[in-house]
């Protein structure tokens, strides 16, 4: 473990409590990452360890309500993208809201807004607009109506799931997705991780980031849960790019994905942050 930590200028805390937030974290994952499938459903032990941590952990960044111009920025960008998959009537759902800044947001836009999330401590006390229902989930179920979402999307959540969970969790959204609707799905790509708290201790995520993904790995799931019409996405100086995952262009990023995977890891973790491909997967489902 390093002992002397790197803090990023976007953590305002010291490395005293960066340290205690990273020892909590790691030992509540580890109840998550060798708990049995009923443990985690049945005794609803996401929602136990995440209010645990947020209790703990007074300090951690998703106690502050983002009010400041970048996280509104941030925000606003985000809204900006997802609108090229939705219409005003649009039914949306995020999974993993957290503090519900962009469902408050996107709001306007749409006609009904779905917010499903494992945490109470994080998201209680919430004001929210009259068309935006908060669903408390056990971490993998998608309590909607079959066939009602035109457009789901989550960010940072993805790898936050236990891996026997994440196949179930994308075939529940599948579901409950109207035919020809979408699944949005951000999250860090593995190759420039580790991205949870561990990323100032450890090479590979220890934290709540119970499995961080590769775009190959994601897409090859996405395919099984039943998703068609599979792409990733870039937004590059104001421009929308986008690939479809099939052959021949899997090969291409999966040959890509393991050369940089075999290099030494500070120069593996460098190149894939400084490259736009390695930094982010943000990847695309239609039902």
């Amino acid at each position: 473990m390093s002992t002397q930590l790197k803090i990023k200028a976007s953590d305002d805390r010291t490395v005293e409590q960066i340290t205690e937030h990273y020892h909590i974290e790691k030992q509540l994952a580890d109840q998550l990452r060798h708990s049995n499938k009923s443990e985690r459903l049945e005794g609803s032990l996401y929602t136990k360890l995440y209010d645990a941590l947020f209790s703990k952990v007074n300090h951690h960044s998703h106690h502050s309500r983002p009010t400041d111009a970048s996280a509104n920025t941030l925000i606003q960008q985000r809204i900006d993208f997802l609108q090229h998959f939705m219409a005003n009537d649009a039914i949306f759902l995020e999974i993993g809201p957290g503090n519900c800044h962009l469902c408050r947001e996107i709001a306007p836009h749409v006609q009904q807004v779905y917010a499903v999330d494992v945490a109470t401590e994080i998201t209680k006390d919430l004001a929210l607009p009259k068309n935006v229902d908060l669903i408390i989930s056990d971490g993998c179920s998608i309590p909607t109506e079959p066939s009602s979402i035109d457009l789901a999307y989550s960010h940072q959540l993805m790898e936050h799931l236990h891996p026997e969970d994440a196949y179930d969790q994308l075939k529940n959204i599948c579901t409950a997705l109207k035919t020809g609707g979408t699944y949005v799905c951000v999250t860090p790509h593995r190759l420039s991780g580790p991205h949870d708290i561990s990323k100032y201790f450890d090479e590979v995520a220890t934290g709540f980031h119970l499995k961080e993904y590769s775009i190959v790995e994601l897409a090859q799931l996405f395919k099984r849960a039943g998703f068609s019409k599979i792409r990733i996405y870039k937004v590059f100086k104001n421009r929308v790019l986008s690939l479809p995952v099939m052959f021949p262009i899997s090969l291409v990023i999966l040959a890509l994905e393991k050369g940089v995977g075999l290099l030494p890891f500070p120069l593996r973790r460098t190149c894939a942050e400084k490259s736009l491909i390695f930094r982010t997967i943000t990847i695309a489902g239609v039902k």
